[in-house]
């Protein structure tokens, strides 16, 4: 193919509002791509524990079962808490 196009029965009025259309549709979904995301929430060990309502060796033992992800920085751990609200599953009675 060498790159040429061909406009059969499209007026210069209709070429033109077709390129408006797809430009504000490229725009609309780049203002969507770019949109800030929610924060990440961090807990701490202690804030995860109220939260769950555990004690922290329930808690350690959750995370070291895979039940929990926690992150860390430096000797500090954390939790996310999408995540560990994620975690939660629904009991079927």
């Amino acid at each position: 193919m060498n790159g040429t196009i061909q406009l059969i029965q499209l007026t210069p009025n209709e070429l033109q509002n077709a390129i408006i259309e797809e430009i504000n549709q490229k725009f609309e979904e780049l203002k969507t791509s770019f949109q800030p995301k929610e924060p990440t929430e961090l807990l701490t060990r202690s804030e995860t524990s109220k939260l769950l309502k555990v004690n922290l060796t329930t808690l350690w033992n959750w995370t070291k079962q895979g039940k929990l992800v926690s992150y860390s920085i430096g000797n500090r751990v954390y939790y996310k808490r999408s995540e560990v609200l994620q975690s939660l599953i629904e009991l079927k009675h």
